[in-house]
């Protein structure tokens, strides 16, 4: 990048990123041990320069506009170029890797994460794994949270999902097809079946993830949401819901994609409905992904092409 007079600078470009992520100049400034006002003018000079708008201020912080969010994407690619050059040939350390990804409950976006940070190589590093609600997905990687999302589509919820990623700038790109299976307990008595029906389940405790205050079946992460159940318990987190199918013989509804080493107590086994669970990523349409966002990605598709399922995109 060059740096005269009237051009940008690589300091507003990281001051930039690190505002972005902190939601506030102030907290910006701490993370960076630089103080406060030079931050501040930072920021008002670099919109100068680009003769636009990139933040909004409030008392509340700071957030991007729809300019200052696509320029965020170009200046996270320039920064984290400028640091591979540096590596290799001003021999400087390798720079600490940062991502962020938003989640539904996966047993394989975990496992993905795992390889990719065993495969940085980096001393330092500073990543993000938030396994949540489906709209707070969309949230965390509307307001640049989160670099990217994974969450599911299909038939029932693609166009209320397709038209609030629309709304948001973002956009779906699928990354596998997966047949439905339930989870269950490997002490479960179903576990020793080659498959199960739904008339199987029943009298089972059906377990699903709790979707806050937008409860829509819409954003549901389970497939069948709008079928009725005897037995219903709603959870926040993954560790809880496989302690209640140990405990209580519950089921979930998901891929069939479960890592034998990081859940070795569950199993999948395939359910007998016509339907499919289309994973994708979300992302915002204007920006490109970072090489440690697509280095993820990669992973997520290693990860799931070995059990089977055919992968898209």
């Amino acid at each position: 990048m060059v740096q005269g007079s009237s051009g940008l600078t690589l300091q507003q470009l990281r001051y930039f990123i690190e505002v972005a992520a902190e939601g506030s100049i102030s907290a910006a400034a701490d993370t960076l041990y630089v103080a406060q006002p030079t931050v501040s003018a930072a920021m008002k000079d670099l919109e100068g320069r680009v003769g636009r708008s990139l933040l909004t201020r409030s008392a509340r912080g700071v957030t991007l506009t729809d300019d200052g969010a696509e320029f965020l994407g170009y200046a996270r690619q320039v920064v984290e170029q400028v640091a591979l050059l540096e590596q290799r040939y001003l021999g400087r350390p390798p720079a600490r890797r940062l991502l962020a990804v938003s989640a539904q409950h996966y047993s394989f976006a975990v496992d993905a994460f795992v390889r990719m940070v065993k495969a940085t190589g980096a001393a330092e590093y500073e990543f993000t794994l938030r396994e949540t609600r489906t709209w707070d997905i969309i949230e965390d990687v509307r307001t640049l949270r989160s670099e990217l999302g994974i969450l599911y589509r299909n038939d029932f919820n693609r166009k209320v999902i397709g038209k609030l990623l629309r709304d948001s700038g973002l956009a779906f790109r699928p990354l596998f097809l997966a047949s439905p299976h339930i989870f269950i307990a490997r002490t479960n008595p179903l576990a020793a079946r080659g498959r199960a029906t739904l008339a199987d389940l029943a009298d089972l405790p059906r377990l699903t993830f709790d979707q806050g205050a937008n409860n829509s079946f819409y954003f549901a992460e389970e497939i069948l949401s709008t079928r009725s159940s005897k037995q219903e318990i709603r959870v926040a987190d993954r560790a809880t819901i496989f302690n209640l199918m140990i405990g209580l013989g519950g089921y979930t509804i998901s891929t069939g994609i479960i890592s034998d080493e990081l859940d070795p107590a569950i199993v999948a086994i395939p359910l007998d409905v016509d339907e499919q669970i289309e994973i994708g990523w979300i992302g915002h349409a204007a920006i490109p992904l970072t090489e440690q966002a697509e280095r993820y990605l990669a992973e997520v598709r290693a990860v799931v092409s070995g059990f089977g399922v055919a992968l898209l995109g």
